[in-house]
This record gives C-alpha cells, structure tokens and sequence, in this order.
C-alpha cells in the first residue's frame, strides 16, 4: 500500500502536503511545534487535523506490518499464491487481513479437524465438487470410509464430518465474509430484551429495536453497559433466509449437481454456527469502536473548550469543598494560585452551626479582600449555596459567588502531586484549593488530573482506556501549547505538557529555577538537564519568560525567527520599545499596503509565519483565552420550585454530548436542552451550535421535581451565543 497515497485521498491532502509532513513527524517534531512553527511545510494544517494524519499513519503502518506479517506466515506454509498475494495488497483493514488469514491460521481442535484427521478430506472434496451425478452415489461413497480404528463407525458419520469440513472452508472464506458482513450491517437490526424484571435506567431498551446503519453512538454505548450490567440481552437479528441464499448463491456453482441437497444443508450450518456468530461479534465490536470514536471526538472537543475557557484573572478566591459530617473546607487563594489561609466551617447539616460559619466566611473576605467565592458542585453543594448567597448580602462591597465543577478533583487530592504540592493539607483542603484555582485559571489546574476524570463526556468509562488517554492527552498537549506557559510560574505538571518537555525535564526546570533563581532569558532552559537542541527547538516558542529583557522571549515568536522579527520591525522603522508601547497598529496596515508577497520575498519567509509574527507583536504577551465567554458570577439562589415554563435565563454549557447540552442555569441541576430544541433550523450535532464554556440565553420549556429534570428550549431565540 502506498501510505502517501492513501492518506491524501482519506484526508482530502495533496500528496505533497502528507508527505512533507509525515517526514516531520518522522524526525521526531511534536504536532503543536508543527502546527505552530512549520506552516509552510504543512500548508497550514492544524493540529486536529495533524493528529488525524498522525493516528490515521500509525494504524495504516501497523496494517502493512500486519499485511507483511501474515505473506510470510502463509509462504512459510508454501501456499502463498499470486491471488493470495493480490487479495493482501487490496485489504484496506486489520479484518480484512485476518479474513484472508483464517484460513491458514494454527487451528485449535474442531468438528472439521476431527474429520481431516480420521481421513475424510477426499470425501469432502469429491463433494465439493458438485457434478451432475455421482457413481458411485455420495452416499455410497461415504461408506467406504468407514473405519473403526479412526473412529468412522458408519457412512453417515463419514458423510456428517465431510460436511463439517465443508462448512468450515465455507466459513473460512474470506470473501463470503466480506459479502455476509456488509449483508448484515445493511439488513440487519440490532435487538435487546430486559435481562430481568426490574425497574433500571435501561428500560426504554427493555423491548428496542433498530437498524444498524441508524443505530447511534450514544445509544450503543448505553446498551453496552445495560448487556454489562446485567440488564439487558442483546443480539443481532437478520433475515436468516435471505442471508443463507446469498450465500448459497455463491457457494453452488451447479444448481443441477446431485451435491446439492447435500450442500444447503452444509452452507445453512455454516452459516449459523460458524459465520453468523463470528459476524455479529466483529459488527458489535465495530459498532462499539465507531461509537466510542464518535464519543471520543465529543469528549475531546469538550475537553478543548473547557480548557480554554477564559480565566479569571487579578482576583482573589475563596474556594469552597461543600460537605455534611466533616464539614465544608474552605481555602483562600490569592490572583497568583498562592494560599493565603484554610479553615473549616460546618453550615450544613448535621451541625449547623450557620452564626460560626458565617463569621468565618465574612472575616476570611474582609482580611484578604476576596473577590469571588467558588463552590464546588459535589455534595451539600445547594446547601452551600444557599448559606454563601445570604451571607454575601452582609457585606458592604459586591462579592460575588459561582458553581465549579468538582469532576476529579478528589482525584487530584488524594494524588501524589496533590501530597507533594500540599504536603501539610488533608485531601480535603487540597480540594478547595483545586476549586478556587479552577476558576482562576482552569488550563493550569485541570492538568493536573487525568483527562478521563474531569466530566465531561459520555461512557468515558466504558472506553478503552488507552486509547482515551492518547486522544484526551494530545487535546492537553495542544491547550496548553496554544496559551503558552509563564517558565517561572507553571507548576511541573503544567510544563510536562509542553511540546518536547518530559516529566523528568519539567522536574528539572522547577528545580533549576528553585536553586538558581527565576529564568531570565529562554536561552536558559538549554542550561536544564534533559533539555538539549532538539528538545528546545520544539518547546521554546511555547515558553514564557515575562521579565525578560529580550521583548519576544514573552511572545509566541520562536528564537529562530527572532532575527527575521527584527528585521521586519526595523524595515517599516519601528524599534522593540515602539512594541512595547504598544506603538505598531499600523504594522500589518504596512505591510499590507507594501505588498504580503514582497514582504516575505524581502524577509525570506513564508507568509503563514509573517502574519503569525505581526499578530505576536500586535499584543506580545496576550493569552488567546481571554476572548472566551467569562464565566457566570451569581449573587442570589434560584431554586428549581422557582422556575416557570416559559421563563428565560442566561446559563453556561456544561457537557455537550450525542443527543444535546447540559446546561448550567443556577439550579444546581443542569438543564438538557435536547438537540432537537437547540435551533428552529435542522442540526446534525450539538456541536454545530454550542460548546463547553458557551454562555447561552435558554427557555425553561418543563420541569420536573419530583425526577429533578429541566428541559430547555432554543427554539424561537436567536441562534447565536449571547
């Protein structure tokens, strides 16, 4: 297979463009360097689209590895042929392969085997044959093979076991699998029954049915667990006749031989014990591979969005880790991440002792000039609520509160980085640490947690866990490539991140900056251990040194454009200082004005990189996140018994899944806004319209108490995020 080739047909590609790319990677470039520093090699691809290419040659490598693999296992038989060679060459999947492999694959004991070793393979092939008549009969054939010592003990015992030797070469076919396969997935449906006579969250599946081609993602997903849980019995149903027929169609090449009774009835068994199991196990396996994909790839884009959702910054928080028994933790953290105090307050049952609390609180804002409170939406969370919100009305300046998400928080606690980074904190307090620091910045914290753990996808833990964390880790890698880390500031796990920067070298930085001082230049990493010039060609664009002399040490500019930068500046007569007086509006104007295609030849580079360089010395040192919607900040409690059918309220995307968002509305419980009410237009995915972080104007459109379930709607309102 020509990799190039097939790549740039599947990615829509110019076969230039995949294979200068391919070569990058193969040099061992991470994708957010190529994304960002090798454009005009890539013909701008981003990184999505670089990692698709990325994943896509991975499996295309292993398939010829395998391809290779199997030709020499099957030559090593001495029955590699001409056509097997061809059928190899234009296998485009790993089952293809295997179908094309079956057949020589060391067999394991079966009804066939049993029969070739008791010497009935003559029979089976006279069989096979299929000619107009037989002389002897077939039947009389059969009892010439009887034979006590190999255990034939009569000629319809021969006959039976030439049959399963038929039905086994049947099954083994890999072409009458190709064909059977796509049968099934065209006509077929997949159908689940209620495992036991129980109420679950299952139930709508307790009597479902539904084509495969329609099936979707979700849906596999769920019936997947209910089939684990218990719950549920699942199988695919297809109409067994019209299945067996197109077989036989293909089996029977004489309709008139007198083999032919004898054949139907082979090709039916063959049919239901040999290839209709083995069928239903590789549709359901690649059902539930497309559907975990499918989520995967919703998962991922939520997993970018709430990273990159815009940080609070310049405010001091007080986290808040909600709680019964052991009381709720609090934590003040300063507009930098430090901890200035913690305490323990008990408002919730079964204490409650409101007047402490509240005293607590009120003095913990007042000393430290506290500007948000973020509670975390775990458990005693509306309680919580409830108690900040009319303790905040004591104050005499606007403080204000929001709900954070706890997902995997507790995760991070009760984790060695939590015990290192808080060495004399319980894990508890280490939440309400990680609550406050999500509001303020929720890239630099949420890296610290494993992608899975963070909440917002769908059966992420019916995924495969390797898998999930390739993708989910690649999503990370290129949020926090795209914002930049400040190298005096970003915590060890924030920089292993980093294109190029190993755990072990994000350990070393911490460490040298700790011995030696903050980094004055981003030349100075290259003094680190374990960061030599490869490593700092791919991650020194993506450091930040704020303090530095050099001005572009604190842009995205990569030192080896420094040079060009300064050569850029000085041919429309601008210095470093007319940068940093933000003096150069009329930069682009310029250069513009003069000609893009000039500009580069004059310059020597591409114009992907140019206009990247202006847009750095546009606003050196901006964060690409402060363009995303802040977030919601509350000073009173709406409760649920509050809301009215019709009522319009402003609320954040919390997860965006399959069949709609869950929508944060200040209740506590999320609102759905179901997909089929996200637009008065039709949508495909909730994706078109809304991501995690959005902030959206909804209508309550039902509610439910007794199920706590509230359904919004879209429809009627403009389409556009608020």
């Amino acid at each position: 297979m020509d990799i190039i080739k097939a790549l740039a047909k599947e990615l829509s590609l110019t076969e230039e463009q995949v294979e200068k790319t391919v070569a990058l990677l193969d040099e061992g470039n991470t994708v957010p360097f190529i994304a960002r520093y090798r454009k005009e090699v890539t013909g701008s691809l981003d990184d999505v689209m670089l990692r698709n290419l990325e994943d896509r040659l991975n499996y295309l490598r292993k398939l010829d590895e395998r391809r290779t693999e199997i030709a020499s296992l099957i030559e090593a038989q001495g029955k590699l042929t001409p056509e097997i060679t061809q059928a190899l060459d234009r296998a485009v999947t790993l089952v293809e392969l295997e179908d094309i492999y079956r057949p020589y694959r060391p067999k394991r004991k079966t009804r066939a085997s049993v029969a070739r070793e008791k010497g009935l393979g003559p029979l089976a092939e006279l069989i096979a044959e299929q000619r107009d008549c037989y002389e002897p009969t077939i039947e009389e054939a059969a009892a010439a093979y009887v034979d006590e010592e190999k255990g034939v003990a009569s000629a319809a015992e021969a006959l039976q076991g030439a049959l399963d030797i038929i039905a086994e070469d049947i099954s083994n076919e890999a072409d009458y699998r190709k064909l059977l396969r796509a049968f099934t997935v065209e006509n077929g449906s997949l159908v689940t029954r209620a495992a036991k006579e129980e109420d679950s969250v299952y139930k709508d599946y307790y009597e479902f049915s539904e084509p495969i081609k329609k099936l979707r993602g979700h849906r596999v997903l769920a019936i997947n667990r209910g089939e684990k849980e218990e719950f549920l019995k699942v199988s695919i149903e297809v109409p067994e006749e019209d299945a067996v027929a197109k077989l036989a169609a293909h089996v029977i090449k004489n309709k008139n031989s007198a083999a032919v009774p004898h054949l139907m009835t082979t090709i039916r068994d063959s049919y239901d014990r040999l290839i209709f199991p083995a069928i239903e196990r590789e549709i359901r396996s690649d059902l539930f591979d497309e559907a975990s994909e499918g989520a995967l790839k919703v998962f991922a884009e939520n997993l970018r969005n709430l990273l990159m959702i815009s940080p609070l910054k310049g405010k001091t928080v007080l986290g808040y880790d909600p709680g019964y028994r052991t009381g709720c933790k609090l934590a003040v953290v300063d507009s930098t991440g430090k901890v200035l105090d913690t305490a323990v307050i008990y408002p919730t049952k079964p204490r409650e002792d409101i007047p402490r609390s509240r005293e607590t609180v009120l003095r913990l804002i007042r000393r430290y000039g506290v500007d948000v409170v973020a509670i975390g939406n775990g458990t005693a969370s509306r309680e919580s609520e409830l108690f900040i919100a009319d303790t905040l009305k004591g104050l005499d300046r606007d403080v204000r509160y929001t709900i954070v998400s706890e997902a995997g928080a507790s995760v991070y606690s009760a984790s060695k980085l939590g015990a290192e980074e808080f060495p004399d904190f319980d894990v508890t307090e280490r939440s309400a640490v990680s609550i406050a620091r999500r509001l303020q910045d929720p890239l630099a914290e949420l890296v610290k947690i494993e992608p899975q753990a963070i909440g917002v996808g769908q059966y992420q833990h019916d995924m495969k866990p390797a898998r999930m964390s390739e993708a989910l880790g690649g999503v990370v890698e290129d949020c926090v490539n795209a914002v930049g880390v400040d190298v005096n500031t970003a915590s060890y796990s924030l920089l292993s991140y980093i294109a190029g920067i190993s755990t072990a070298a994000a350990k070393n930085i911490v460490a040298y900056r700790e011995a030696n001082g903050e980094f004055t230049r981003r030349a100075q990493i290259l003094k680190v251990p374990k960061i030599g010039a490869k490593a700092f060609e791919q991650c020194a664009g993506f450091l930040r040194v704020p303090g530095s002399d050099e001005l572009l040490d604190n842009t995205g500019v990569h030192p080896e454009s420094y040079e060009l930068t300064n050569r850029l500046l000085a041919l429309f007569g601008y210095t470093e200082e007319n940068v940093r007086q933000g003096e150069i509006g009329m930069l682009r104007s310029k250069v513009t004005l003069r000609g893009v295609d000039k500009v580069c030849a004059e310059l020597g580079c591409g114009e992907p990189t140019l206009m990247d360089i202006i847009g750095e010395l546009e606003k050196p040192g901006r964060d690409i996140r402060d363009a995303a919607p802040a977030p919601v900040l509350r000073s009173d409690v709406l409760e649920m018994k509050d809301l009215e059918e019709g009522m319009l309220l402003k609320g954040t995307v919390r997860n965006v899944v399959d069949f709609g968002a869950f929508v944060d509305i200040g209740v506590h419980e999320d609102g759905l806004l179901h997909i089929s009410e996200m637009s008065d237009k039709f949508i495909r995915h909730p994706r078109e319209m809304y991501s995690v972080g959005d902030v959206i104007e909804v209508r309550i459109k039902s509610v439910d108490l007794q199920r706590k379930r509230i359904a919004l709607s879209r429809k009627g309102l403009n389409a556009t995020k608020n």
